[in-house]
């Protein structure tokens, strides 16, 4: 089964997710805040394929919060956000901890559960290449990634990667020293289906260089294209 955990403390919101991912085939534990979510993450062992968490949630833990604890413990984790209209810095805020998308409420069944299965898809495919023992790697400088443990050695230096950051990394290593558009950036990553903006991209890309770069404000590896959008360099 797919599983997936929603956190949400709005119980009309919630019900209206989990409603709709169970239609959608998914097998949904619920949370009403980030405590809860963090119980319910631990009682089942990490074993979840997808997290949807609401930003704004009362108790110790908000959406952030949860979001960067998941993200410390599981690297293949999707982790979707539900924001308000007005939570711009949120947004940022979660793509940086580490969340693979973002939903803006109002939102329909339709656009969530694309979301959601975008998301899907990419875990589940890292975990087939996982379980093939797939022993690929892709070497660019002194840069190799390891397809099968979806990790990026810089030297001898590990970089863990998000999802995300990986499918980027291995568009890039795919395409070196060629100028990728945005577009085409975000239809590789988030599926020809993806409903939001592109500037999702260059929060990605910004947290990228972080990890990546000697001088992530002054990058050698990850060159802004202006006007169109990125190209790797090794």
């Amino acid at each position: 089964m797919k599983r997936i955990l929603v956190a949400e403390d709005e119980q009309a919101i919630r019900e209206f997710v989990v409603i709709n991912l169970k239609r959608a085939g998914y097998e949904v534990w619920e949370a009403e805040n980030g405590d809860q979510a963090l119980e319910v993450y631990q009682q089942n062992d990490g074993n979840f394929d997808v997290a949807v968490l609401d930003i704004m949630m009362p108790g110790d833990h908000d959406g952030l919060s949860v979001c960067k604890e998941l993200r410390k413990s599981n690297g293949t984790i999707g982790i979707i956000l539900l924001t308000a209209r007005t939570q711009e810095m949120d947004k940022v805020s979660g793509l940086m901890m580490g969340a693979d998308d973002y939903v803006t409420k109002p939102f329909s069944p339709s656009e969530l559960v694309a979301r959601v299965d975008a998301i899907y898809r990419r875990v589940a495919l890292a975990k087939n290449r996982t379980e093939e023992n797939f022993k690929e790697e892709l070497h660019s400088g002194e840069f190799a990634l390891n397809l099968r443990s979806r990790t990026l050695l810089k030297g001898q230096r590990p970089i863990e990667l998000t999802q995300v950051e990986f499918q980027i990394m291995e568009f890039f290593f795919s395409h070196p020293q060629e100028a990728l558009d945005r577009s085409e950036i975000l239809k590789h990553v988030w599926g020809e289906a993806y409903y939001g903006e592109e500037k999702i991209v260059d929060v990605n890309i910004r947290r990228l260089r972080m990890k990546v770069e000697d001088e992530p404000s002054n990058p050698k590896h990850i060159i802004t294209v202006w006007g169109l959008g990125y190209k790797w360099e090794a």
